[in-house]
């Protein structure tokens, strides 16, 4: 008895902001791969299946994108961040710093 199929598995690539083709809000999308997998005896072995798409977060729908288009979001995504994420938006103090009180003496 041989035990073959298929398994997919979602990978999160990177959160770019949009406008929604739906709501036509600007919004967060997440890019996302859907690779589909030829598994025997529960051992995925291969690819068989790539797809990208795009949810908004905002109001949920989800859009498929060819894979150069996904080149791009993901080129844009991890340019524009730039390590803003780790440090947090400008102008605003970080935590357990001086500039939150924490300091009686100062």
């Amino acid at each position: 008895m041989i035990i073959f199929g298929t398994k997919s598995y979602l990978y999160q690539l990177a959160i770019v902001t949009l406008v929604c083709g739906n709501c036509g809000n600007p919004a967060a999308h997440s890019l996302r791969k859907k690779v589909t997998k030829f598994s025997l005896f529960f051992v995925p072995l291969f690819p068989i299946a790539t797809s990208y798409q795009t949810q908004c977060t905002f109001c949920g729908t989800e859009h498929k994108v060819p894979k150069d288009q996904a080149d791009g979001l993901l080129a844009h995504g991890s340019g524009s961040q730039g390590g803003q994420g780790i440090q947090g938006a400008p102008g605003q103090p970080q935590s357990g710093g001086p500039s939150q009180g924490n300091n009686p003496y100062a």
